[in-house]
């Protein structure tokens, strides 16, 4: 696997940080990671993708799969630091339609403790 993953939690929530290259084997390995803390009852995430420099479909299956699981745990899944291809990817796909895309943590957990 070609992709790093780091979990960490800010204020209560799960904060997965990736870095390097998105592809299908790290696809399934985060799909069953973001399913994991799902079922813990962790249904608010936020996935750091500053590291990431390339996605390829597989790679977007799972972010897809991420959000419609915590949508329906009553949740939301929120990216942040999209680099230039992969935001290139999600513009093209009109996934940034469906996703909450933060420039930084700071503005991703902030929303959170709004109450958003």
């Amino acid at each position: 696997m070609q992709l790093e993953y780091k979990l960490s939690n800010r204020v209560g929530v799960p904060l997965i940080i990736l870095n390097g290259r998105f592809d299908a084997e790290a696809a399934a390995f985060l799909k069953s990671q973001i399913t994991n803390l799902v079922n813990e009852q962790q249904p608010n995430l936020v996935i750091d993708m500053q590291g990431v420099s390339f996605v390829d479909s597989l790679g977007l299956t799972a972010l897809v799969s991420g959000l419609k699981l915590c949508r329906r745990s009553g949740g939301f899944l929120r990216l942040i630091g999209l680099q230039p291809a992969p935001r290139m990817l999600f513009e093209i796909t009109r996934l940034d339609k469906a996703f909450q895309l933060f420039d930084n943590a700071d503005q991703a957990f902030a929303d959170f403790t709004q109450g958003h």
